[in-house]
């Protein structure tokens, strides 16, 4: 009797030991986030401090949508980064996967510092943005302001109605890629044009 007890009782621990390592190890997955967008209250981004080690995707100097050339304001460099593992998605598919999280870094730029006698270089942050292709939202996709340099928040809510609106509607007509700016990313142009995945007029 003793000797039977004592396997029930092994047999016993034995299953509550791999019970709870399973489950332990689901739970451990389930807290890894990865490298793509992270939520607070089920909407809210968090912001990605490790942007600037995500993959750089390309950089533009005084872009604007107005018609005046934004004549009188300075000219800032907006740089674009990627989360790793969507853009060796895209590599291999031309797609963006679900759970992609693009960010918008703004620089000052600059013209006159040691040696530099022509041309203009990047300076300080000045203000930081996303956008995130996530089911989670009605159209599949979300964009997010984190606030001008000094004062960003550690999370944003998703932008909307009129503050959204004319991001929508560019991101929608103007892109290469679903709503993303592929013609000015030349290395990810290339791809979308050998996968196929371009918008007509590309």
């Amino acid at each position: 009797m003793g000797r039977t007890l004592m396997k029930r009782v092994n047999v016993g621990f034995v299953a509550v030991c791999i019970t709870f390592g399973i489950a332990g190890a689901v739970a451990i997955q389930a807290q890894l986030p990865g490298d793509g967008p992270r939520y607070e209250n089920g909407t809210d981004l968090v912001f990605p401090a490790d942007y600037r080690t995500w993959t750089f995707l390309g950089a533009g100097l005084g872009m604007t949508y107005d018609d005046d050339g934004g004549a009188g304001n300075p000219q800032m460099f907006s740089n674009v980064f990627v989360n790793p593992s969507s853009h060796a998605h895209f590599l291999e598919t031309g797609a963006w996967p679900d759970r992609t999280a693009f960010v918008l870094e703004f620089r000052q730029s600059g013209s006159e510092a040691s040696i530099n006698r022509a041309g203009r270089f990047q300076g300080d942050l000045v203000m930081l943005e996303a956008e995130v292709k996530d089911s989670r939202f009605e159209d599949g996709w979300a964009f997010f302001n984190f606030g001008r340099a000094g004062a960003l928040v550690d999370t944003a809510a998703p932008l909307t109605g009129e503050r959204v609106a004319r991001c929508i509607e560019c991101h929608t007509e103007h892109t290469a890629v679903e709503r993303t700016f592929v013609q000015f990313y030349p290395t990810l142009l290339e791809v979308a044009r050998e996968k196929g995945t371009l918008k007509p007029g590309f």
